[in-house]
């Protein structure tokens, strides 16, 4: 029996033609809350399910690109850790970021999703094929999203997207036999 979600027609033929998918990171990759050690360090929580959904795209030859106005150490060591290689950070503008990735990997918006959460995202979630938030984005993001995931950030939104991806390119069912089989 298959557990595979269910998705509308729509859905499954933005998410076919997906070749990268550009995240931001608080409130996406993380729930958006910032933790300060006494040093002032800045501590982030991330969720394993979304980091084994990053890793299964990357298997299924779609890249994962961070685009976010911070930069910190535990977000580098991260998507260090995930193998995640292409990544802007300090990036308020994000659309010209994602321009730069697309033109360096030879794709255009046509072949892309993004996902964020807030008003800074928006530039570079209406210029792609698949617009993306998760379940607690601000109202003005969700209105705009083509989907909205089941799951917060940082709770397993991006892991819904990958989720999604997977199946839209018809790698899900393959990579679950894997574990199951």
């Amino acid at each position: 029996m298959s557990s595979q979600p269910l998705y509308t027609p729509d859905l499954l033929e933005r998410a076919k033609q997906v070749k990268v998918v550009f995240l931001d990171v608080d409130g996406v990759l993380t729930d958006g809350g910032l933790f300060y050690s006494e040093a002032g360090e800045t501590l982030k929580r991330f969720n394993t399910l979304d980091g084994h959904g990053l890793k299964m795209l990357q298997k299924a030859g779609i890249t994962p690109v961070v685009i976010t106005g911070r930069d910190s150490a535990p977000l580098r060591e991260r998507l260090r850790a995930l193998g995640i290689t292409h990544a802007h950070f300090g990036t308020e503008d994000k659309r010209p970021a994602a321009e730069v990735t697309l033109a360096n990997l030879g794709l255009d918006w046509s072949q892309s999703a993004a996902m964020g959460d807030d008003w800074p995202d928006l530039p570079m979630m209406r210029h792609a094929a698949l617009a993306c938030a998760p379940a607690n984005a601000h109202a003005e993001v969700l209105a705009r999203a083509h989907f909205v995931t089941p799951h917060s950030g940082g709770h397993g939104a991006v892991r819904d997207l990958c989720d999604l991806l997977l199946s839209g390119s018809g790698h899900y069912q393959a990579m679950l036999a894997s574990y199951t089989e």
